[in-house]
């Protein structure tokens, strides 16, 4: 087998091999020397054994991981996979061999090891699976189910709307295709940026894969072969934004112990058994449930004993026998055991739109929006993924298990969009996904993109980095035209700060004093909406498991709805101008706010705290083009937002652009670890270099 390692000026690792095969086993084992500690990090959450090495924290994860049942749904859909498209199955095998390969000595440049006792373990067949499913399974946000339900039950159906917007646990992204008639070469060019919570080591990984087959520049998912989301290959591009569609349902289940006897009930009791349950099913007939008790082994502490529960629904992940409640969660691999991994060679292989477009038919989760072009002239636009039929509440709240209707029925055809004027913007606006979804993000990010694109007939792939950055805050109007409104009676602190709002650019940038009054305003007026007692009766929410409280948090969603609260025609007999009034008094007779960046600070998740880090203050904010999101009311810190950035250029790849938010090593300290992040702070991106000579050769042939 001969393989070759280079790396360019970033350190981003392009691997040379004789075979598909051979480099698989490639990118698994150099990545496992890049990012061993992440690899085993997500592996450990995917199987719901991350408590063993990082203590309580982590038990809410993985007590939904086993009750979700993750890792035997990874090992399911393997199981399948190889049933089914067996190279790809030998392909992941070969990838996990390099995997266990490498882990070894990537752990041995990796401090977290050390400093956890955590030894590098072994990766199965199937853990590339896990680690696709446990980075997604909450992607979709079938929790806000949940918040949505509330909200029914307490202030009616009619509210639902007022809080339909992308929350803050909702990924997102932005992304645009300009085709060849309208730039500078002839040639398309894809830009985009997804926004995901900002992890230490990033989530995704910058890479080159080549061999006689292919040869693809992309962002690969540390911990899965191939490059499923973002690529180039020379001759066809494509990118991914997330389409918001609903594809997990909730289910409230009737349980009970088999057999309604007391005399059974105590037999089992006697002999020490786990007691059998059973559900009631549509048909009104009570049928048995698999039930099996797992324990989560947590570093410093005791076991934590798991009831693992699963009806003709799926998993229950609320509740159990004895609760007041109990909900189970369906989602798309647990029933068709596939996760869509079958079209990952089909897309490194693609030298047209038709054969991504192909590849993406095999496509399941999560569910996308797609855009690609070639240098043929060929574009795409359109969803992909697995989107089960089924009845109107069900994607809208939680529904009865026993209650008919509710079942799924088939699969959603996938829609596809259209090119207005030779240009296609996706910014997790209604678009071709609208019949798929329930909550979207305000037009305003595509607006803008929109509006930057018509400015100008021709464009080329190094004008794009300037729309990324873009702070423009069009959801401001809503504040702001009701701060303009307030007449006499407020005071002449007040008046000042008001006249000075009012004369803001609107540009949430990261040196303006302007902006950081501006965020101290809309905070004061979410708490004050999020106290009233008209909204306030949300603030309690059921006893759910701790990690789907963040989207039951009142204040958070005032937050991220305000827009629509103070533009509603009417909200519940609250005076939204008093609160405004108050709102912008309180803010006037404090101390003056600095600058948006002094608070609005990057604030990525790490498996382990980093005492030493140092966040660097941020522009931007949720509904910017540039989306680095805080949540009004709570905290102006950013833990979601570009998660890298890319132009592919297909005139000519060389000059397609890249960065990420930190670098591509994920070894604290490391030459490469966080030598990108002046780069992306502004808004500066790194040229993808494919010339072989300008590369270094790291290792010798095999």
């Amino acid at each position: 087998m001969t393989v070759e390692i280079y790396r360019d000026a970033w350190g981003i690792p392009h691997l040379r091999a004789d075979s598909a095969q051979e480099l698989a086993h490639a990118q698994g084992r150099t990545t496992a020397l890049d990012r061993a500690w992440q690899l085993e990090v997500e592996r450990h959450r995917s199987q719901g054994t991350s408590a063993a090495f990082l203590g309580p924290e982590a038990v809410a994860w993985d007590r939904f991981a086993r009750q979700a049942r993750l890792d035997d749904t990874a090992r399911r859909c393997f199981a399948a996979l190889q049933r089914r498209d067996p190279e790809t199955a030998a392909w992941v095998v070969s990838y996990v061999q390099g995997v266990n390969e490498g882990l070894a000595e990537g752990a041995r440049r990796t401090p977290e090891f050390a400093a956890t006792g955590l030894a590098p373990g072994r990766w199965e067949p199937w853990s590339p699976l896990g680690v696709w499913l446990g980075t997604h399974i909450l992607f979709a946000g079938f929790p806000a189910k949940l918040w949505r339900e509330e909200v029914i039950r307490l202030l009616g159906e009619e509210a639902v709307e007022l809080f339909a917007m992308d929350g803050i646990g909702t990924s997102g992204s932005n992304g645009w295709l300009v085709s060849g008639e309208r730039t500078v070469t002839g040639q398309a060019v894809i830009a985009g940026d997804p926004h995901r919570f900002i992890e230490d080591p990033g989530v995704y990984q910058q890479i080159r894969l080549c061999c006689p087959e292919f040869d693809v520049v992309g962002l690969a998912v540390p911990g899965v072969p191939g490059i499923a989301h973002f690529a180039h290959t020379g001759t066809v591009a494509w990118a991914i934004t997330n389409a918001m569609a609903d594809y997990q349902d909730l289910y409230r289940e009737r349980l009970r112990p088999t057999g309604s006897s007391a005399e059974a009930a105590e037999a089992a009791k006697a002999a020490e058994a786990v007691e059998a349950l059973e559900a009631l099913d549509p048909d009104g007939e009570w049928r048995p449930v698999a039930r099996h008790t797992e324990a989560v082994e947590v570093a410093g502490g005791e076991p934590v004993a798991v009831e693992v529960i699963e009806t003709a629904r799926g998993p229950v992940v609320i509740g159990g026998i004895g609760a007041e409640e109990s909900i189970s969660l369906r989602y798309p691999p647990r029933v068709t055991e596939d996760l869509g991994f079958s079209a990952l060679l089909p897309l490194l292989r693609a030298r047209e739109v038709a054969d991504v477009d192909r590849a993406f038919d095999r496509w399941a989760e999560p569910v996308n929006v797609v855009q690609a072009a070639d240098t043929e002239g060929g574009v795409l636009h359109r969803v992909a993924g697995r989107v089960p039929v089924r009845g109107k509440d069900n994607r809208r709240r939680v529904v009865a298990a026993w209650e008919a209707g509710h079942e799924w029925r088939g699969w959603h055809e996938m829609p596809y969009g259209s090119f207005e004027d030779g240009v296609a913007v996706m910014a997790n606006q209604r678009g071709p996904a609208t019949p798929l979804g329930v909550e979207f993000a305000p037009p305003h990010r595509a607006t803008r993109i929109r509006q930057f694109l018509d400015a100008s007939r021709t464009w080329s792939a190094g004008d794009m980095p300037a729309l990324h950055m873009d702070t423009h805050l069009a959801s401001a109007a809503a504040l702001l035209d009701r701060l303009a409104a307030l007449g006499e009676g407020i005071g002449p602190a007040a008046v000042a700060l008001r006249e000075r709002l009012l004369g803001w650019d609107r540009r949430m940038d990261a040196a303006s004093g302007e902006a950081a009054a501006y965020a101290a305003v809309r905070g004061a007026v979410v708490r004050r909406l999020a106290a009233h007692p008209a909204l306030a009766v949300l603030a309690d929410p059921p006893a759910y498991p701790e990690l789907f409280l963040p989207w039951l948090a009142l204040t958070p969603r005032v937050g991220l709805a305000l827009e629509n609260l103070l533009t509603a025609e009417e909200l519940y007999g609250i005076d939204r101008d008093a609160v405004v009034r108050d709102a912008v008094e309180e803010v006037a007779a404090g101390r003056t706010p600095g600058a948006w960046g002094d608070t609005h600070r990057l604030a990525p998740w790490r498996a382990l705290p980093d005492p030493s880090y140092e966040a660097p203050g941020l522009s931007g904010d949720h509904d910017c083009v540039l989306c680095t999101s805080a949540v009004p009311g709570l905290t102006d810190l950013s833990a979601r937002g570009p998660a890298a950035r890319y132009v592919w250029d297909l005139a000519d790849r060389d000059n397609s652009l890249w960065v990420v938010p930190l670098g591509a090593d994920g070894v604290p300290g490391a030459a490469h670890h966080r030598d990108q992040l002046p780069l992306w702070l502004k808004g500066d991106l790194a040229p993808v270099a494919t010339d072989w000579n300008k590369l270094t050769k790291e290792n010798h042939d095999d």
